[in-house]
């Protein structure tokens, strides 16, 4: 194991750690960002990157935190083939964190829908 994975296996619970680190997926309606509405940015669990505005945030009804938009430069894209599906995965563009999928189905302007582990975020109030 690397230095970098035995850092983040210190630091971050055995559940974040399989969301961040191994790209994982939490439960749907599970997480402590999914109903929440505080203003504020939420950031990369492992880096503290700023990843999304409060302001982007909507309900969406997926079971995961989903934003319409991200803080730009802050996100890295990569196709995903998994489950017999064709996604786009979204990670942290400092860190290379899982943070989930990106899809077209979002509200206007951007029809964009930023599904998110809430394990893989942190939270900075803007109080």
């Amino acid at each position: 194991m690397s230095d970098s994975n035995d850092k983040y296996k210190q630091m971050l619970s055995p559940e974040a750690y399989q969301v961040c680190r191994l790209g994982a997926t939490e439960a749907p309606f599970s997480g402590k960002y999914c109903d929440h509405w505080q203003s504020g940015t939420y950031q990369c669990a492992c880096c503290q990157q700023s990843l999304f505005s409060s302001t982007a945030k909507f309900q969406s009804g997926c079971g995961w935190p989903s934003f319409n938009e991200a803080i730009a430069g802050k996100i890295r894209y990569l196709p995903d083939h998994s489950h017999h599906m064709v996604r786009t995965e979204i990670q942290c563009s400092h860190c290379q964190s899982h943070l989930g999928h990106v899809f077209d189905d979002g509200p206007a302007p951007s029809y964009k829908r930023y599904c998110v582990n809430s394990l893989s975020l942190a939270f900075k109030s803007d109080d």
